[in-house]
C-alpha cells in the first residue's frame, strides 16, 4: 500500500502544478471556478499516482485529499514533524509556500532542506532565490551567495547558479565580475539566451568603466560560413539521445580551450548551416575578427554542455586563414 506520505506530496506537487497552470481564472476573478480545480488536480494526482506507483493497483481504495492547497500544505508541515530528516519534502514545502507568497516560511523551508542535503544543487539554487525574494530589496544575502557558489562548484555547467551569482554581484557593484560570470555561461546557451545576455554583459562592463566591444562595421564582416552533417554512414541506424546538442566552434589553433566563437544547435537541427562571427564571441576581448587564423570544429554532446564530456564526438578540426571565403564542411562521425 502506497504511504500517506507519498500520497500527499503527490497531490500537493500536483495541486502547486495546477495552480501556476491556472492561475488566470483567479487573476480574471473566478476564484471559484480556481480553487476547485486546484483541489480536483490535486486530488487526481494522488490517485494517479497510487494507480502507477504501486503494482497492487487493484487493491487502492479511495483517499481524500486537502480541501484547499493551504491545507495540504498544513498536512505536509505534519508529515514533516512526524519525519523531519526528509529533504525533498522540505524542498517541497519551500516551493509549496513560494506559491502562496508566504516568503518567510518559504525561506526557513528550503534553509531545512540545504541543511539536510547541502550538495544538492537545485536545492542550493532554490535556497538562494528563496532568501532573496524574503528579502524586502530582493538581495542576495552573503548565505544565498555562497549557497550559489557551491551549487557552481559542484555543477560548473550551472546555467541558473551562473546567472543568480552575476545577479548578486551587480547587486554589490561588482559589475566586472558580474560581467565575467555571465560571459563563461555564453557558450553553453541557445543563440537567443546568449544575444539576451550579452545586453546584460554590455551593461555591466558599462557600469565597470570597461568596453562594451561592440564590433565595428569592419569587425562584422569577418565571419565563418559553416555546415555540419552527420557522417550517414556510421550513423546510420544510430539515434541520438534526447536533448543531445551541436556545438560550432572557433578557437585559437595550439591556444586554450577557449573558443573565441561558439554556437549551440540542438542535434534535431543537423544538417546545420550557419555562420560565425563576432556576435557569437563570448568574450567580448577576444573575438573572432581580431584573429589571423582559426580551428573550427563541431562537438556532438549527449550532455548538452560545451566542454567535452565522456561520451562526446567531435568532427576533424579544419585550420583557416581570416577572413575566409566560402562554406566550412564539418563532418560529425558518431
Amino acid at each position: 500500500m502506497v504511504s500517506a506520505w507519498m500520497q500527499m506530496i503527490a497531490g500537493l506537487a500536483a495541486a502547486v502544478v495546477a495552480m501556476v497552470v491556472l492561475w488566470p481564472l483567479r487573476s480574471s476573478g473566478r476564484r471559484g471556478p480556481f480553487l476547485a480545480a486546484v483541489i480536483a488536480v490535486g486530488m487526481a494526482g494522488v490517485a494517479l499516482y497510487m494507480l502507477v506507483g504501486t503494482p497492487k493497483a487493484a487493491d487502492v481504495v479511495a483517499v481524500g485529499g486537502p480541501a484547499s492547497l493551504e491545507q495540504g500544505v498544513r498536512e505536509l508541515e505534519q508529515a514533516l514533524e512526524r519525519d523531519p530528516q526528509r529533504a525533498d519534502g522540505w524542498a517541497l514545502l519551500g516551493r509549496s509556500e513560494l506559491a502562496l507568497g508566504n516568503t518567510e516560511k518559504a525561506n526557513q523551508a528550503f534553509a531545512r532542506a540545504v541543511a539536510l542535503a547541502p550538495d544538492e544543487v537545485p536545492v542550493l539554487v532554490e535556497a538562494a532565490q528563496a532568501r532573496a525574494q524574503a528579502d524586502p530589496a530582493k538581495r542576495f544575502d552573503n548565505v544565498g551567495l555562497q549557497w550559489l557558489r557551491h551549487a557552481q562548484q559542484l555543477d560548473p555547467a550551472s546555467e541558473r547558479a551562473g546567472w543568480l551569482i552575476g545577479i548578486a554581484q551587480r547587486q554589490r557593484g561588482q559589475d566586472a565580475e558580474a560581467a565575467a560570470t555571465w560571459e563563461a555561461l555564453l557558450p553553453r546557451l541557445e543563440p537567443a539566451a546568449a544575444t539576451a545576455l550579452r545586453e546584460q554583459i554590455a551593461i555591466a562592463r558599462e557600469k565597470a568603466g570597461m568596453p562594451t566591444a561592440a564590433p565595428d562595421a569592419a569587425s562584422s564582416s569577418v565571419g565563418l560560413d559553416i555546415e555540419v552533417t552527420l557522417d550517414p554512414a556510421s550513423s546510420a541506424g544510430k539515434a541520438l539521445a534526447a536533448g543531445t546538442q551541436v556545438f560550432v566552434i572557433a578557437r585559437m589553433p595550439g591556444g586554450p580551450p577557449m573558443p573565441v566563437a561558439v554556437e549551440k544547435h540542438p542535434a534535431t537541427a543537423l544538417p546545420l548551416r550557419i555562420r560565425l562571427d563576432d556576435a557569437d564571441s563570448p568574450m567580448p576581448t577576444a573575438t573572432l575578427s581580431s584573429l589571423k587564423e582559426v580551428e573550427v570544429f563541431a562537438r556532438l554532446s549527449a550532455s548538452g554542455t560545451a566542454s567535452r564530456q565522456e561520451g562526446d564526438v567531435d568532427s576533424k578540426a579544419v585550420q583557416v586563414i581570416l577572413p575566409h571565403e566560402g562554406t566550412i564542411k564539418l563532418v560529425i562521425a558518431p
